[in-house]
């Protein structure tokens, strides 16, 4: 397995953001981790990446502890606010790529995807659109050549049509790639054509775990499936009047 958690807990002060999470992901799945805000998706991820320590259980990435894998340069983490620096030119963030993975980096193919999604090198950062900045951040990621892509909420903040060309060109590029990717979001519907699996997490606990191709026929079946998962978890968190 690329990825695997065991009974995986986070706890701040007297909240639990994460309880008893137990997920196994094999190599070159996609999969979809869907659930409202606050259910938990972020805290999972950065547990996964060694960003915050578990409270209890256990999680390791590619047969080893987060902090050491990611050190490796075998995980690419794509944040939520799609991180870019502002003040750097898209060739600035290519050079700063290839010196900070060295033994890893591919720049044959970042530069060929920096010219395919038509990104100007002396454009700063700062002056891309959101869809841009995240392409930018996703072909960072990318051109480490990672085993693990981890990316939490990458589309949020985009229009629909900018949503469906980022998730298509990220399941493509990981395809080719033989990259397992976990990515987390709210909307299902955004997920249906591109995942291979799905995962339902709600008030800390994951609801479902499953490929989709065993679970369902059709987006609209999935779509209704996880809407169900989430109705009856936020009803089991509702108090009888």
């Amino acid at each position: 397995m690329i990825l695997e958690t065991e009974a995986l807990a986070k706890r701040y002060r007297r909240r639990w953001a994460l309880h008893d999470c137990t997920l196994a992901v094999p190599e070159g799945a996609i999969v979809g981790l869907v659930g409202p805000n606050g259910a938990g998706k972020s805290t999972l991820l950065q547990l996964i990446v060694g960003l915050l320590p578990p409270t209890s259980g256990a999680v390791r990435v590619l047969g080893g502890p987060p902090a050491t894998v990611m050190r490796s340069g075998r995980v690419g983490f794509v944040a939520q606010d799609a991180p870019t620096y502002a003040g750097l030119t898209v060739a600035d963030h290519l050079n700063l790529g290839a010196g900070l993975n060295p033994h890893r980096w591919d720049a044959v193919a970042a530069a060929s995807r920096i010219d395919r999604l038509g990104l100007p090198l002396r454009q700063r950062a700062g002056g891309l659109s959101g869809g841009q900045r995240a392409q930018l951040a996703l072909t960072i990621a990318l051109s480490k050549r990672p085993d693990l892509l981890i990316l939490d909420e990458p589309v949020a903040a985009l229009d629909p049509l900018a949503r469906r060309a980022f998730l298509d060109e990220t399941a493509a590029a990981a395809t080719a790639a033989g990259t397992a990717v976990v990515l987390s979001t709210h909307l299902v519907a955004d997920l249906a054509h591109v995942c291979t699996q799905v995962v339902v997490l709600a008030g800390g606990r994951v609801r479902l775990a499953s490929a989709i191709a065993e679970l369902c026929g059709s987006p609209a079946e999935l779509e209704r499936i996880v809407l169900d998962q989430l109705t009856q978890a936020a009803a089991e968190r509702t108090p009888n009047s």
